[in-house]
């Protein structure tokens, strides 16, 4: 399933990704941001486990604004997870 989520609280303004049946995350790209950063995330996560990805990644905070692009990212994962069972 392909999906896209507006950010909030974050430089990058949307992700958009595939979660596949078996629970796994591919195709991860984040429009806007730190264009360095962002373009690592999605190699280093691609092919990963959803729910290992929101493990690690959930509540880490970029320079005090209590979420980052990477909490955003599992935030995400955790609805398209949802979506996904309805």
């Amino acid at each position: 399933m392909h999906y896209e989520y507006k950010t909030h609280g974050t430089c990058s303004s949307k992700i958009a990704f595939d979660l596949n049946d078996d629970n796994t995350i591919h195709n991860i790209v984040f429009t806007g941001g730190c264009p360095g950063n962002l373009a690592a995330i999605p190699k280093i996560l691609e092919g990963w486990n959803a729910d290992e990805i929101v493990s690690r990644l959930a509540g880490n905070d970029c320079r005090g604004r209590g979420t980052s692009c990477a909490d955003q990212l599992t935030k995400a994962i955790v609805e398209a997870q949802k979506k996904m069972k309805e």
